[in-house]
């Protein structure tokens, strides 16, 4: 064979190269940069992958952990047009988790279904559009392929230009709802499962108030995990947040008017596109449990080392999520429910319950657009099923939690308690007295009377059923009075005070009648 002849092998393999459409725009592509960098939003860095165009797998850095995505799987072709997907994304937003969204995307559509997607021009890009339609893909496919084809835009291949892009934004994305869950009711907590989720608070603030005086270590052990729970719980915060809570944001107030101390917590903002619509999110937290934080704050100034500023210890934010989801799945005794989204949709569910705005929502949420919101208002009670939840009159709300207290005490018990220690009050003018007592003092306690005892560990209540159905007879009529003159505003906080002890005080009535039967 001269040196001028060519083997019909190679001739053949040129030609299938000119007919590969990601061939073709592979070679119409600039080369993929030496270093690809984004912006690690966990750790406040800029990190980077070296040699992509010569690396089978990216190893990357998300959310505090360590991750590998394999390139090579893909073939040779297919695996270097998904790199330059992967640049294309960092390069457009700096997110790392985008792009491993859109590349995963890729397992899902085979190599022909991308070579066809990329042949297809402006006017035939609708059909093969609608082919992929139909195979119901998971989403993170649909959004490879708009990537792609958003990328041949901004490189005007393939005859797409910058003016297809506000198209492409238009191709209908499969029939799915995202919010099926929400409107099932399957993500939220049940009234039984949110109770012993406060008592476990609660024991925890007690236990630190009770050991406060010993050393450090005599503290409960599990103090980190209550304080993320609380978080995912009172504020419906993403593990994400949670995890990256910084010693600086914790702020603590000591008031020698108050027992307890005043606890506020700054967050920042997740899943924000731009750093623009990015804000710190500041949380109060419930001064009953404000003993957790202040005494976990007090452990985390005694131990720091220099350069550690994050308040939780905790790898990343799975971490935190897993330790959370965890706690919460023994208190509530389920292997599939309590995750902190769970948590969330749960305390987002609450604040609409009782009466929140669409814009009161989005702030205690991070949302950006009251919009995102708005199936939780979807799937509220009606005004008069709330009404009937703070009667006690709703069939749903009337399987609430056993009560815990010390327990139940005789007529001639109550007689014999100290002065303090017996319980009475006048709560919204309504003089009540005689329905138990105090195992720690009435004046000891921060809360108000009668309203705030029943559900209290600390309750003894008195054993004679007709006591505490009178006083629940009392707060009905209370609660009918706030809907009359209210006109229907059940939003504040002596109302929802009075929906609590109603279900508080049905529960020992409950107690009582299952002892007689």
């Amino acid at each position: 064979m001269s040196g001028s002849q060519i083997p019909s092998e190679l001739f053949r393999s040129l030609d299938a190269a000119q007919d590969d459409p990601i061939e073709k725009v592979l070679a119409a592509l600039p080369i993929l940069p030496p270093v690809i960098r984004y912006y690690d939003d966990f750790d406040d860095c800029v990190r980077s992958i070296s040699d992509p165009e010569d690396s089978g797998s990216f190893e990357y850095v998300y959310d505090g952990a360590k991750g590998a995505f394999d390139f090579a799987r893909f073939g040779a072709t297919y695996g270097l047009l998904l790199k330059h997907v992967f640049a294309f994304v960092l390069g457009e937003d700096f997110s790392i988790s985008t792009g491993l969204h859109t590349v995963t995307g890729g397992l899902h559509i085979s190599r022909d279904e991308m070579a066809s997607v990329l042949s297809a021009t402006p006017t035939g890009i609708l059909r093969q559009w609608m082919i992929l339609r139909s195979r119901d893909l998971p989403m993170t496919a649909y959004s490879c392929v708009k990537t792609v084809l958003r990328m041949l835009c901004r490189h005007r291949l393939n005859g797409w230009s910058e003016l297809y892009l506000e198209f492409l934004s238009g191709l209908p994305w499969p029939a799915r709802d995202v919010h099926a869950g929400v409107r099932s009711g399957d993500v939220f907590l049940s009234v039984e499962e949110e109770a012993c989720i406060v008592r476990y608070l609660d024991s925890i603030a007690d236990q630190v108030a009770t050991e406060s005086g010993n050393a450090a270590g005599a503290l409960p052990s599990a103090l980190d995990e209550a304080a993320m729970v609380l978080c995912a719980y009172q504020f419906g915060m993403r593990p994400v947040q949670i995890a990256k809570l910084q010693m600086r944001n914790v702020r603590i107030w000591h008031d020698v008017s108050e027992s307890m101390p005043a606890v506020h917590l700054t967050f920042h903002m997740a899943k924000q596109k731009s750093e623009s619509s990015r804000r710190p999110l500041t949380r109060k937290v419930k001064r009953e449990w404000a003993p957790i934080f202040a005494s976990l704050y007090a452990i985390r100034q005694a131990e720091r080392t220099p350069g550690s500023a994050r308040f939780f210890v905790v790898e990343s934010a799975k971490d935190a999520g897993s330790r959370i989801a965890s706690v919460v799945r023994k208190l509530i005794g389920s292997n599939d429910r309590g995750t902190p989204t769970d948590l969330r949709h749960t305390a987002a569910q609450r604040l609409v319950d009782a009466g929140a705005s669409h814009e009161e929502l989005a702030e205690f949420l991070g949302h950006s657009h009251i919009q995102t919101g708005l199936v939780y208002y979807a799937t509220s009670a009606t005004h008069a099923e709330r009404v009937n939840r703070a009667l006690g009159a709703s069939d749903i709300y009337r399987r609430v939690a056993k009560i815990a207290h010390d327990r139940f005490i005789s007529s001639e018990e109550l007689t014999q308690l100290k002065g303090d220690q017996q319980i009475a009050g006048v709560p919204h003018g309504v003089p009540i007295a005689g329905i138990g007592g105090c195992s720690s003092g009435q004046p000891a306690c921060p809360y108000n009377p009668i309203t705030s005892c029943y559900g209290c560990r600390k309750f003894m209540p008195l054993h004679d059923k007709t006591m505490h159905e009178r006083v629940l007879a009392e707060m009905r009529e209370v609660v009918i009075f706030f809907d009359q003159s209210s006109r229907g505003d059940i939003r504040s906080p002596a109302y929802l005070q009075l929906q609590r002890t109603i279900a508080d005080i049905q529960a020992v009535i409950e107690e009582l009648e299952g002892d007689t039967r």
